[in-house]
């Protein structure tokens, strides 16, 4: 056909017929079925469990079964909290068991030294002091007879567990995967140049206090240059490596190697950034001991992780298989590679790395993932300066014009996006007033209709308005179609080199999508099929399946991990609003190249509106009982409670308060659910109520998670005071001594009482503290008071004496000088035995789980 215009030229150019909305659903299902065959699938892949039975065919293998029964036998114990009987001799006992049996059928080339460490130290963890005495680690080393080489293998994992918790997933299941490990290797032939420490920590819920006294006291600590950190945020599935080095990429060559890859940038830097709310082990390692390696967890089935329902029955046996072959695999290479004898010489810079629907592993270097990021940039900025200049060709459209209605998309396309999110957040915030977050929370199909639907709408509408407006347009439909995808593409380049210019590696992610782009973009112009708009349809859908199949699986893999994190990162934000920025983000990258191809079909807006019916299909759905968030044992609601006693003493020695009660800490947004239920016990307070009168609100906070979340727990006033099964903590203030000058004095105190107890301390009337004999750091950088100590004991239960070193310069010591409160922690009782306290637990929903115990809290001036 022939169009006026300057350049007067006769095209073959394709004025498309709209398809019929009909059309549309098998559009739409060709991408379910995608999703459910391939991703869903491979999310649930798992290697075939090796029995007993196959030993013998598989001599050098991990055999799960083995696993599975030795877990099976560490679970028996129960609970394995610091400071109980089953966690300072049951477990340990258990564990040389079961390195004596490795031992007895180990090769003669090879020797195992045993050593039962019993370490005291404190550190900062975050705002508070870590404090341990007496607590233990099981460590084994592994090495050939005769060796002379002294750079160590660690692999770690802890035996300890929460209150309450038998610990089956967290972390037993890499306890066990690590001794099957030892007997594989221990009973081959294969090299061992480099001998491996197995430490089996004991004390790493408390938190993180047993791998602290390993690597800053034991003594093959020092040996250590590689890291095989093992740990657990859920209950089976499969274990992912979410943090690497750091600055050493040579550790990735041996990862991609593992038979099971599953590995992400974008899970390190989230973890690193602090949105993942859980520690490891593996950041003592790297901040006390400069030790390079891998940290691996699960992350699947999270609802159990930390509650009484992390049993063996819900660990799946093909997840010791997977976990096992990878393990076994990593701990043969790493044992052998000569980096380990010079790691600092290979510390290179921080890598990218991810792996492919656990086929295979990417990886590559920041410093390649920046250039990678650049290139990508501006070859996509030249192949759509390229497409525009044939567009002009082809129409007969001025490059004005062209240019124009390039730039109307693209305000269009940035606006989309922008609404996209508007409308997810604006349901995340009704979702909540209504008190009706986490719906999601068990019914995680509920997500596609309360989220991604009005994402959809939101990134769809605006476009399928304009293009209904210029139908008429001479700018040809398919033309214009391809002007959203390119201004789609310019908002993904913007966004990929802002994160690459912040130095954030997963801006990988945004690459993937632009190159294939760039690639539907290339072949359509080499084959010409820009010109027919269906072709050039479907040259785009065949390039987005694997960005599609890739970038869904990573949502979903996402999602599986913060929905049940969710229930237990408190309840001072409101968890939609996580979920709905993350299916926005994903949502950019899966679906942004897709949704324009909606606009082929006829009553484009009426399909586009569907999305909006979509979503309020949903959330009619999520307010009803169908969107209740919880069930018992599967997907419970998470409580911790502590029935405790609190004496505030005044500085003559009198009681201003003496009462029972019950501080309530709800993990999660929804408490008010159970609100009848709770108020029915006794008279609720917000703890903010007391935070302006006492230091740390006057409640028995636990750990600095306690802390944070103080004001948005509850005191329940009771008329029973608690069992407590043993005596009060008993502070004495042992001594006063004038130090230099007589405005400096010295407070000398002794503690006793229960195995975890938290010492909090402030000052007076201007006093200062100078000094103290806990971990200086608080004091050394002068940060403001009150202070916060969490001290746990294990086998050494011997008075606690400390000091504090205090400056008064404008009082005397005459008025108080010093405020200290001492709360009294007995979490390794069971709590089924406390009659008091297990009645009140009953109080709460069946759907409820309750991590209790009973404590007191007690203060003094001095």
């Amino acid at each position: 056909m022939s169009f006026n215009s300057k350049y007067h030229i006769d095209v073959d150019f394709e004025v498309p017929k709209k398809l019929q909305w009909y059309y549309a659903p098998a559009f739409f299902g060709f991408w379910l079925v995608l999703f459910l065959s391939l991703v869903n699938t491979q999310m649930n892949h798992m290697p075939q469990p090796l029995l007993r039975s196959d030993e013998a065919s598989h001599p050098n293998s991990f055999i799960a079964q083995r696993a599975e029964d030795t877990l099976i036998e560490l679970t028996r114990i129960g609970p394995r909290v610091v400071g109980s009987l089953a966690n300072e001799e049951t477990t340990v006992e258990f564990l040389r068991s079961e390195v004596a049996k490795v031992e007895a059928e180990m090769s003669e080339r090879l020797e195992i030294e045993v050593d039962v460490q019993q370490a005291s130290g404190a550190y900062m963890h975050w705002e508070m002091v870590n404090m341990y005495q007496g607590i233990q680690n099981v460590v084994v080393k592994l090495s050939e007879r005769n060796t002379t080489n002294e750079n160590y293998l660690l692999i770690n994992s802890h035996y300890d567990s929460v209150p309450g918790s038998p610990g089956a997933g967290d972390d037993g299941s890499m306890v066990v995967t690590m001794l099957e490990v030892m007997r594989v290797i221990a009973k081959s032939d294969e090299p061992l140049a480099h001998p491996i420490v197995f430490l089996f920590n004991g004390a790493e819920e408390n938190p993180l206090q047993a791998s602290h006294a390993f690597i800053t006291q034991h003594k093959w600590a020092k040996n250590c240059k590689a890291l095989i950190n093992l740990d657990s945020a859920g209950s089976g599935g499969r274990e992912i490596l979410f943090q690497s080095g750091p600055n050493h990429p040579w550790l990735m060559n041996y990862y991609r190697n593992v038979p099971h890859p599953f590995a992400n940038t974008l899970g390190e830097e989230l973890f690193q950034a602090g949105y993942i709310p859980s520690d490891t082990d593996f950041r003592i390692f790297r901040d006390f001991g400069g030790v390079p390696g891998l940290d691996m967890a699960y992350i699947f089935n999270g609802y159990v992780y930390h509650t009484k329902y992390d049993r063996i029955n819900a660990f799946p046996r093909a997840s010791f298989q997977h976990t096992g072959d990878n393990v076994l695999s990593l701990a043969r290479s790493l044992a052998n590679a000569p980096e380990v004898d010079d790691t600092a010489a290979h510390s290179e810079g921080h890598n990218v790395f991810y792996d492919f629907l656990g086929w295979f592993m990417i990886f590559y270097t920041q410093t390649t993932s920046i250039i990678v990021n650049v290139v990508v940039a501006l070859i996509a900025l030249l192949g759509i300066g390229i497409s525009i200049y044939f567009m002009c060709l082809r129409s007969g459209c001025s490059w004005k014009g062209v240019l124009l209605r390039f730039s109307i998309t693209i305000a269009i396309q940035f606006t989309s996006l922008i609404l996209a999110v508007g409308l997810a957040l604006l349901v995340a915030v009704f979702m909540d007033g209504v008190n009706r977050s986490m719906s999601w929370f068990t019914s995680s199909w509920t997500i596609f209709g309360l989220y991604l639907a009005p994402i959809l709408f939101g990134m769809s509408i605006l476009p399928a308005l304009y293009l209904e407006k210029t139908k008429r347009d001479p700018l040809g439909l398919g033309f214009r179609i391809q002007l959203f995808m390119h201004s789609h593409c310019i908002c993904l380049i913007l966004i990929m080199l802002t994160l690459t210019g912040l130095s954030i590696r997963s801006a990988y992610l945004i690459m993937l999508c632009v190159v294939f782009d760039i690639v539907a973009l290339i072949v359509n112009l080499v084959t010409k099929w820009h010109r027919k708009a269906y072709l050039f349809a479907i040259a785009v859908t065949v390039c987005q399946i694997l960005p599609f199949v890739y970038f869904t699986y990573l949502c979903t893999t996402a999602l599986a991990t913060l929905m049940p994190m969710q229930g237990r990162s408190g309840s001072s934000m409101n968890p939609d609003l996580v979920i709905a920025v993350l299916v926005w983000v994903f949502s950019l990258m899966f679906a942004g190249f897709i949704s324009p191809l909606i606009m082929f079909f006829r009553k484009t807006r009426t399909i586009v509106l569907c999305f909006l019916g979509i979503t309020i299909l949903f959330i009619i759905i999520a307010v009803t009982n169908a969107g209740f968030p919880y069930k018992e044992k599967t997907s419970p609601q998470r409580y911790s409670l502590i029935h405790a006693h609190r004496r505030l003493h005044n500085a003559d020695g009198s009681t201003r308060i003496d009462e029972s009660g019950l501080y309530v800490y709800p993990q999660d947004r929804r408490f008010e659910i159970a609100r009848d239920e709770i108020d029915a016990i006794g008279v609720t307070h917000p703890v903010s109520d007391f935070c302006h009168e006492e230091m740390f609100c006057g409640m028995p906070l636990y750990n600095h998670r306690w802390n944070k979340a103080r004001e948005y727990s509850l005191w329940i006033e009771t008329s029973e005071a608690p069992e407590i099964p043993t005596n009060y903590p008993i502070l004495v203030l042992q001594d006063v001594s004038e130090l230099e000058s007589v405005t400096e004095r010295r407070f000398t105190f002794n503690l006793t009482g229960p195995s975890h107890m938290g010492i909090f301390i402030n000052v007076k009337n201007d006093a200062r503290i100078l000094n103290w004999s806990f971990n200086d750091t608080l004091v050394r950088e002068q940060a403001e008071p009150p202070f916060m100590v969490y001290f746990s004991y294990g086998l050494d239960d011997s008075p606690l004496e400390f000091t504090i070193d205090v400056e008064k310069t404008t009082s005397t010591f005459d008025t108080p000088t010093l405020e200290i409160g001492i709360g009294g922690h007995w979490v390794t009782q069971d709590i089924t035995a406390i009659e008091k306290l297990s009645s009140y637990i009953s109080r709460f929903p069946s759907y409820a789980y309750i991590q209790g115990w009973v404590g007191t809290y007690e203060t003094w001036y001095f």
